[in-house]
């Protein structure tokens, strides 16, 4: 179901919410845009303003200058934008609320799921969150507002407690995704009866196996984005909208036909 008017496709995605009982939520950088936040890979991107080879771990590690210069960044703002939830997120939130939602799998690192209210517990951040600090030393975290205001008085800030090295706590280039939040996330799409894409293009690996294990394992699928996808002739329901202005529109027919 890949064509139609948008109100008769959110009723039929609403449809399926209702029928399921284990959701999971897999979202892009598409949920993200409209609230302000570039796409990473777009033309406003940060790849289009600094080498993306400067952004690896390898770097990283071995270069005092590199790290210089990426807190310096991040002190000046040019990396971590302030952003507020849009309507997407809220509507994943009400998702929870109406004990439909399992999980949410993000390929975002913008801390967005967990301010607009869904239980953090349950959202497996695929590529970490730019809001926290990991010491590669001790592995304690830190939120990312207490350590930027050490950069003005120390240029490359250390852990406090064992004089490791900081680290943004999001994977970078050449870094391996988090062992543990992929295989919780390949058990739980897996486990799931429902998979609603949001935002993203499915083009970014390992990530977009997660919508693949559902599929595979038998459970529906929804994508909502603008633009087309490698897995949009196996959506049940395909949308092509603003992640926003769509989830609204399926959780009004969700509320509506629960309600009546």
């Amino acid at each position: 179901m890949t064509e139609g008017n948008i109100e008769l496709l959110a009723e039929k995605a609403a449809d399926l919410i209702i029928e399921s009982k284990r959701v999971v939520v897999f979202t892009g950088a598409g949920i993200s845009t409209e609230s302000g936040i570039p796409d990473f890979r777009g033309k406003d991107g940060i790849w289009n303003k600094y080498d993306p080879d400067d952004f690896t771990i390898q770097k990283f590690i071995a270069k005092p200058e590199v790290r210089k210069m990426q807190w310096r960044l991040l002190a000046e703002g040019g990396l971590v934008k302030e952003a507020k939830p849009n309507a997407a997120h809220h509507a994943v939130v009400e998702l929870e609320k109406l004990g439909k939602l399992d999980c949410v799998i993000t390929q975002n690192i913008d801390n967005l799921h967990q301010v607009a209210g869904n239980t953090p517990e349950i959202v497996f951040e695929l590529h970490g969150n730019m809001q926290f600090v990991r010491c590669l030393g001790c592995n304690k975290r830190f939120p990312m507002a207490e350590i930027i205001v050490r950069v003005e008085t120390e240029e490359i800030p250390e852990c406090e407690h064992c004089k490791g090295m900081l680290k943004p706590d999001a994977v970078f280039f050449g870094e391996a995704l988090p062992q543990w939040v992929l295989n919780e996330a390949a058990k739980r799409a897996s486990q799931c009866d429902l998979c609603i894409v949001i935002g993203s293009t499915l083009i970014v690996y390992p990530a977009a196996y997660i919508p693949m294990y559902a599929r595979d394992a038998g459970a529906r699928l929804v994508i909502i984005n603008l633009g087309s996808t490698p897995m949009d002739s196996q959506a049940d329901v395909r949308i092509d909208g603003k992640a926003g202005e769509t989830m609204s529109k399926v959780l009004d027919q969700v509320k509506k036909k629960i309600n009546k």
